[in-house]
């Protein structure tokens, strides 16, 4: 297999989808017109529906301490918003700027975030959608940071050159009040004091604004006498500044891992100066400098010693140690090692007054890959169970299935083994970011998401009811032996990094049969049990793939041929078709010194024991061939009911009874068509050095060894990780002209055209386009089952299309999706007799038809093409072109609530649904401009209209292409804002109300208004309305409440058009009025001249 081609999926990308070759009926048959199809363009919608995971590259945070909402902003504009389990929500800024700061407007149901581009937004989060209300875009200045006092509604914002604006946040407009940076410093300082990196009002005091400088200097401004009342300076940067509560107090984070204390009205130096993390010289002088302390929170309790918390600020000779949080609590301090750096952390306090003790509980830390939450009220801070899908990115994934309408069973089965694998100890209460409500709507059906990850870990998530939670983790890795150092790496590993990644998944819902392939060209087949087991010796099955060499030219295949398995080399050594308990060692070398059938992993020669859930039942292993590695595996599938495993690559195909634990077949590809072959093999040169990257062995070269007729091709771990790393799907991309198996079906069929009885079979189409078929002989009963061979017979061509085959399905004669054959799950550790009495097979019978002699149609899509066969006569009785230009990624047959279709996402970044079996185009949106490997990887289709991909490398985005669940998705989501008093403002008491003490107040609205203030500059800043008015709303009323919602929108239009005509109509009357007092002046002025005098 050849490296990924990106030039070709760029150029799909820019290329238009073209559907202008309609589905037309072919000539022949034309039974097809009796099915009735009812799937129509109006079923079909797109919207996104959730956002899960952790945000990618998140720097910015902030919390509601009333609402109990976490709101999160990303390097790309993006914000996330959290509340209780199953209650988030996504949103975009338009620019794509990093959201350097948030700040909640507490219980209002609003935030305001500030971006890298110097615009300040206000989002409404009183609707399930939030929407940007208004924008305020900074021209002269650059934005540094910001500050909103609690229940104010004048926002504080630093800037760059070191002055302070004040904005009105409820109509986003400039005050005319601003705090010049040259009147806040000493007038004798000849420096500029850098940027604002810290703004705040005393907590006693709201008249009086801590602003703190970058260069080191804090200055207390008054805001009604517009003067500095303290000045305090230090030779260090500053980094943040923390109140004390009641005022008299600040600490200050420095750039040199130190801590300073000051008293407000002491500015001729610090009453405390600390290094936490630096040594104490003995002689007493000032200790080593650290690395800076970025951030400090300073938080009081009734009952005990203060909190202060920090970041940073660790010794510089701690080279390679982790992020720390530290916490400092009276004479102790706790210095909490984080798995990742630390972007941002808030400590949560019970009251959101920052005049009354705190009364810290907890510590959000934000770290670059994770959020944790520490309990601060246990001994040994132990950390909140996260109830957030957030470590779906724990190893990068590499692929992804997803499953709608499962079996009822599953969910509760995984759930209840998955919840066993969690060890950690979490503090014993409940989340402490519990704000917002679910949604009404739910869906009746379950949905299970399987993701395939790097380290070989595979994890199923519950993402029924727009949710998504962790049920059970697989770690495929244990199979193996530990991997070497780079050292003593083996010389048979074909890939540098992540040799267990998992590349494709096939899994069985009703049989709970698990089978995946990963890029060290290996295959693991398990089952599902409740009771665990310890396996002494791991099954094994080495298999020899090659090409073959007899390859010929030969005409186009015919419909009807059939060809037995006994084509020398199609099953290749002993070693191939037996179980070994043990792969072989790199021993077994041909003649020439070469590499040969060993396997690039060693399977584990110690018991394993296996905890209940998914257990081993067998290992394959490709192996190399006279020193060239096995190549990667492109297809996949397992069959329940028929006990087999097939796996395909550029080499061929082989078909594996993992009951009997044996090989079936190992056929090459230019060995699938016999004397029929369609394609012209040209032969290859002769080896002359090994390519890293060498093409499929293609050709018959009677001069070469046949070392160099079976050469395959290398995969390369960099260049070759999209091919080596995603679902088979996707993986006829990266094609070259060379065939390759590209998808597999098993189901009960009439594959040949004398058949008028479905016998089970396997269907699979290459990467030229050919769709080919192999009967099966299957024994009936269980006992026959595991002592007969299973017999294999093939049937030939069935169908040509343009480009890879991507996907097979089977309709009966009504046009009714028939389900694929498996075997109802049991459990495999249980005794003999319980297990036969449990096991089903679940098969489908086709209904025959006297007026209706073709049975059953075979639904096959391409790369280019779709198209229905009829069976068992092989017409194509319709035919699709999806795309001229560009080409599919992902094809899948579904289901909906009213139907069947195919979708399909193209590299273009169309989305398009096609009705059964008439293949008309229902849906085709232009949804993603630009298409990258992550998406091509990870994107498939479920049924019921459910989609998803992987946005973002820790994030999942689910979508939704059917029109009810689009109109039910307001009613679906959940509310962020619900309706919570805000808590009492601390009590004064007698004396402090008495002799002046407690908070003071301030009467912003005076001292910042326009009647004091004036007016502000003009050019320094752009106001700019946000969709999220009158608009937004329109946008957000749908669903059941829509048309209310819709109703009181038009009644406020209605009104705010009758407020503009009365203010025209008084404009009007007073203009008259106007004229006519100019009028009755003007008459008196000339009443009494005569007309000579004028």
């Amino acid at each position: 297999m050849k490296k990924f081609n990106i030039r070709k999926v760029l150029d799909g990308l820019t290329a238009g989808s073209s559907s202008a070759s309609a589905a037309s009926p072919q000539t022949g048959n034309r039974e097809n017109d009796i099915i009735p199809e009812t799937l129509q363009s109006e079923h079909f919608q797109l919207c996104k529906t959730l956002r899960h995971g952790f945000p990618y590259q998140p720097c910015s945070m902030a919390f509601d301490p009333v609402q109990k909402i976490l709101a999160i902003g990303t390097q790309s504009g993006a914000l996330r918003l959290f509340g209780r389990a199953g209650v988030e929500c996504y949103c975009q800024h338009e620019s794509g700027s990093a959201v350097i700061q948030l700040q909640f407007l507490v219980n209002e149901g609003a935030l305001v975030s500030a971006l890298a581009d110097d615009s300040i937004h206000l989002w409404n989060l009183r609707q399930k959608l939030p929407a940007i209300l208004h924008s305020l875009k900074f021209n002269r200045e650059r934005i540094t940071f910001c500050h909103l006092p609690f229940q104010s509604k004048w926002l504080y914002v630093g800037t760059e050159r070191g002055n302070i604006h004040i904005v009105n946040v409820e109509s986003f407009t400039l005050s005319g009040y601003v705090i010049m940076w040259n009147k806040a410093i000493e007038l004798s300082s000849k420096t500029h004091p850098g940027p604002v990196v810290h703004i705040s009002d005393n907590p006693m005091d709201e008249g009086k604004l801590l602003i703190g400088y970058e260069c080191g200097i804090v200055v207390l401004w008054d805001l009604k006498s517009k003067k500095a009342d303290y000045r305090y300076s230090y030779d260090e940067a500053i980094h943040s500044v923390a109140w004390h509560h009641e005022g008299k107090q600040f600490v200050c984070s420095h750039s040199d891992g130190t801590l300073t204390t000051w008293n407000v009205r002491i500015p001729a130096k610090p009453a405390l100066i600390i290094t936490p993390h630096g040594k104490q010289p003995k002689d007493g002088k000032k200790p080593e400098p650290c690395k800076p302390i970025l951030k400090v929170e300073y938080k009081t309790t009734r009952a005990g010693d203060p909190f202060m918390i920090l970041c940073g600020g660790l010794s510089y000779d701690t080279v390679g140690r982790r992020a720390c949080l530290t916490v400092m609590h009276g004479k102790s301090t706790a210095v909490l090692e984080m798995d990742y750096p630390i972007v941002d952390f808030l400590t949560l306090c019970e009251t959101p007054y920052p005049s009354d003790f705190q009364e810290p509980y907890a510590v959000v830390v934000l770290l670059e890959k994770d959020l944790i939450v520490i309990d601060l009220a246990q001994i040994g801070y132990p950390i909140f169970e996260n109830p957030y899908p957030l470590s779906i990115h724990e190893s990068p994934v590499t692929c992804c299935e997803y499953f709608a309408d499962c079996p009822a069973e599953v969910i509760p089965a995984l759930y209840s083994v998955g919840s066993r694998q969690k060890r950690q100890v979490f503090s014993k209460k409940e989340w402490p970011i519990n704000g917002g409500n679910w949604g009404q709507g739910t869906l009746s059906y379950s949905e299970i998401i399987i993701t395939g990850h790097a380290d070989g870990s595979i994890k199923f998530w519950d993402a029924s009811a727009l949710m998504l939670q962790v049920l059970y983790k697989l770690k495929t890795a244990k199979v193996f032996e530990k991997p070497r150092s780079k050292e003593e790496k083996s010389s048979t590993d074909i890939v540098e990094e992540d040799p267990f990644a998992i590349q494709i998944l096939s899994w069985c819902p009703e049989s709970r049969v698990l089978c995946v392939a990963g890029v060290s060209a290996h295959v693991i087949v398990y089952r599902f049990s409740k009771q665990e087991v310890t396996t002494e010796v791991v099954q094994l099955l080495e298999v020899r793939m090659q090409c073959e060499q007899n390859e010929v030219e030969s005409p186009e295949c015919g419909g009807e041929q059939t060809s037995a398995v006994s084509t020398p080399g199609t099953c290749s050594s002993p070693q191939s078709s037996l179980p070994q308990s043990h792969p072989s060692t790199s021993s077994n070398n041909s003649s020439d010194g070469l590499r040969d059938n060993v396997p690039c992993l060693k399977v584990r020669s110690s018991p394993l024991k296996q905890s209940q859930g998914y257990q081993v039942e067998l290992v394959i292993q490709l192996v190399w061939v006279s020193g060239e590695p096995p190549q990667p595996i492109t297809s996949l599938s397992v069959n329940s009911a028929y006990g087999l495993v097939v796996l395909g690559n550029g080499n061929g195909l082989a078909v594996v009874d993992y009951l009997q634990k044996t090989l079936l077949l190992n056929v090459s590809t230019a060995e699938l068509y016999g004397s029929t072959d369609p394609h012209h093999r040209q032969p290859r040169s002769p080896r002359k050095t090994r390519q890293p990257s060498a093409g499929l062995c293609d050709g018959n070269d009677s001069s070469a060894t046949p070392e160099e007729r079976c050469k395959s091709p290398t995969s390369d771990a960099r260049d070759n990780s999209f091919s080596r790393s995603r679902s088979s799907s996707v993986t006829s991309i990266d094609r070259e002209s060379r065939e390759v198996i590209s998808s597999f079906f098993f189901c009960d069929s009439l594959s040949k055209k004398s058949e008028m009885v479905a016998v089970p079979s396997l269907w699979f189409g290459t990467s030229l386009g050919s769709m080919l078929a192999i009967a099966l002989t299957v024994p009936s009963t269980p006992e026959q089952r595991m002592q007969q061979p299973v017999g294999v017979s093939f049937c030939g061509c069935v169908v040509r299309l343009k480009g890879a085959i991507l996907r097979m399905a089977q309709l009966d004669a009504s046009g009714t999706l028939l389900p694929h054959i498996y075997e109802s799950w049991y459990e495999p550790n249980a005794p003999e007799e319980e297990r036969e009495r449990t096991r089903k097979r679940r098969p489908t019978s086709p209904p025959s038809s006297q007026e209706n002699p073709e049975c059953q149609y075979a639904v096959v899509c391409s790369e280019k093409q779709a198209k229905v066969v009829a069976l068992p006569s092989q017409n194509c009785i319709y035919e699709h072109n999806i795309t001229e230009t560009s080409f599919v990624l992902r094809a899948d047959v579904v289901m909906m609530n009213t139907g069947i279709c195919i979708a399909c996402f193209c590299a273009n970044g169309h989305i398009m649904t096609l009705s059964l079996p008439s293949l008309r185009p229902l849906l085709d949106i232009n949804y993603l401009p630009l298409t990258d490997m992550r998406i091509a990887r990870t994107f498939c289709f479920s049924n019921q209209g459910q989609a998803l991909y992987l946005t973002s490398p820790t994030e999942i985005q689910r979508l939704t292409y059917s029109q009810e669940t689009c109109d039910n998705l307001q009613e679906m989501l959940g509310e962020l804002f619900t309706p919570v008093e805000t808590p009492e403002a601390p009590n004064r008491g007698f004396f402090k109300g008495l002799f002046g003490g407690g908070a003071q107040s301030l009467d912003r609205e005076d001292l910042f208004g326009e009647l004091v203030a004036g007016k502000p500059s003009r050019s320094l800043a752009q106001h700019i309305p946000g969709p999220g008015g009158m608009e937004g709303m329109k946008g957000a009323a749908s669903g059941v409440v829509g048309e209310l919602a819709r109703a009181r929108i038009a009644l406020d239009e209605r009104g705010q058009k009758l407020g503009e005509l009365d203010e025209r109509t008084a404009a009007m009357m007073s203009s008259a009025d106007s004229f006519s007092k100019h009028a009755h002046d003007m008459m008196l002025k000339y009443k009494d001249k005569k007309w000579y005098q004028l």
